[in-house]
């Protein structure tokens, strides 16, 4: 279970009959999409549905999530007390996603006694649902949006899918968002240029499922273009992180003033990421199927570290792993990657323990917190981690400089007691020249000194690995 598909929506109340009163004849577009989300919404059948509004309560350093049983909702500041929705909420879900949160020192909040309603940003995605679902048999999260940082907003998104997967929750995603309200002159703000720009921006990257590049608008152009949502976005970009989905933009439309955009990004194979920091998460991790883009040898050198900063453990072994961790042995080295640059790497060129699954799980820990290089990786740093895991073939003698390529091969240089190993593949390293000479100083021995050469080959496993944060 796990995060299904998310859904980018605006929230105009006129689209709702009795608001727009023949108005929203003038978003045909927008409606028809509208209903095609709450259609495949109802195809899901989520046990939660999670709404992101603008609208909902917002706090300056921390996150509105509904804490309440139940909630109702109305457009009578619309002028239609009459048009009513009442929800019910997964309180268990809600406290996972918070519990997320505070981990990173972030605080969340339920709502004020003055904004103890259903807001109109997430009334209007539930009066679309309500046609195609019975909303007394699936439970709806309400989330706000916050001051804080574009990383926060998507590592409330990432906490959503992990709490989806924790719980072993059917869940959809709605980001609830108007784009510019720029568009036009007789628009509710007037007229700027940044205001179809940010719209054509937006609109392109939900089109291509760009979605990281969301937080690196111009804020200029973001501020001038008075948009609703895009922090919205920011959360359901967080959720698909590392997640395989087909994104889709249905409809675009702004004859009010305002751009209104319906984009669908439907997850591919259902969640296919690593669970970590509980043993009992991890070891059901590695029997996804063969639709997981995550490699299983990543995702254990991922789920080691993880399991080791979280709880100072030593990951066991978990059961069920593909006969290539169980059946074999084989050295390995784990590199840790953070922001592009090397966060450490510890390896062995021979295996040392049972099976190549106990070998990554030692070898990642030691890269996390033993290389001499680097300090321990500490909890903030989990989700700006990216892995791979190099898997060593057996070595073999070498006679002579031609039969090595350091694109292809490892070379293992040896001069008495000294020994010294350097990977193929490697940035900066062109020559077989190069390859010997770095292997020879990394090992303390004399460029004119004479070593015994052996070659390996190397498959370097990366799928699945990268960073969950930028």
């Amino acid at each position: 279970m796990g995060l299904l598909a998310a859904y980018a929506v605006p929230h105009p109340p006129l689209i709702v009959p009795a608001v727009g009163a023949g108005q929203e004849a003038r978003i045909a577009d927008t409606i028809a999409a509208y209903e095609e989300v709450a259609r495949r919404v109802a195809e899901h059948a989520p046990d939660v549905v999670v709404i992101a509004s603008p609208h909902a309560p917002l706090y300056r350093d921390g996150f509105f999530i509904a804490d309440a049983p139940t909630e109702e909702g109305s457009l009578a500041a619309f002028g239609h007390p009459d048009e009513r929705i009442a929800i019910h909420t997964d309180l268990a879900f809600a406290q996972a996603v918070a519990d997320r949160l505070k981990r990173r020192s972030i605080p969340t909040a339920g709502a004020p006694s003055r904004h103890e309603e259903i807001d109109h940003a997430t009334y209007v995605p539930l009066h679309f649902l309500s046609r195609h679902i019975d909303l007394s048999s699936v439970a709806v999260v309400r989330i706000g949006l916050s001051a804080l940082s574009d990383s926060d907003h998507e590592f409330l998104g990432l906490s959503i899918t992990r709490a989806a997967e924790d719980l072993g929750r059917r869940a959809v995603l709605i980001a609830s968002g108007d784009l510019s309200h720029k568009l036009t002159e007789d628009g509710p703000y007037g007229f700027d240029a940044a205001g179809p720009a940010f719209d054509r921006a937006v609109t392109d990257l939900f089109a291509h499922g760009q979605l990281r590049a969301l937080s690196r608008l111009d804020a200029e152009l973001c501020e001038s273009a008075a948009e609703c949502g895009l922090r919205s976005f920011e959360i359901m970009a967080g959720a698909l992180e590392g997640l395989p989905f087909t994104p889709e933009l249905l409809s675009y439309e702004g004859p009010f003033g305002v751009g209104y955009a319906v984009a669908a990004f439907e997850v591919e194979c259902g969640p296919a990421s690593t669970e970590e920091e509980v043993e009992a998460e991890v070891r059901g991790a590695h029997a996804r199927g063969a639709c997981s883009p995550v490699d299983p040898i990543v995702a254990l050198a991922r789920a080691s570290v993880e399991f080791m900063v979280s709880t100072g453990k030593m990951l066991p072994l978990p059961p069920d792993l593909p006969d290539e961790l169980t059946g074999r042995r084989a050295g390995a080295f784990v590199s840790l990657h953070e922001h592009g640059g090397l966060r450490g790497c510890i390896g062995t060129i021979a295996p040392v323990r049972e099976s190549l699954g106990e070998e990554v799980i030692a070898n990642a820990v030691a890269a996390a917190t033993d290389d001499p290089r680097f300090t321990p990786v500490t909890p903030d740093e989990l989700n700006y981690l990216s892995y791979s895991v190099d898997v060593l073939g057996e070595p073999e003698p070498v006679d002579s400089l031609e039969q090595l390529d350091p694109r292809r091969y490892s070379v293992i240089v040896t001069h008495g007691f000294k020994r010294g190993l350097l990977l193929p593949d490697l940035e900066g390293v062109e020559t077989v020249m190069d390859q010997v000479a770095i292997a020879k100083m990394k090992a303390g021995i004399s460029p004119n000194e004479k070593a015994q050469l052996e070659r390996f080959e190397v498959t370097r496993h990366t799928q699945g690995g990268q960073a969950r944060l930028a």
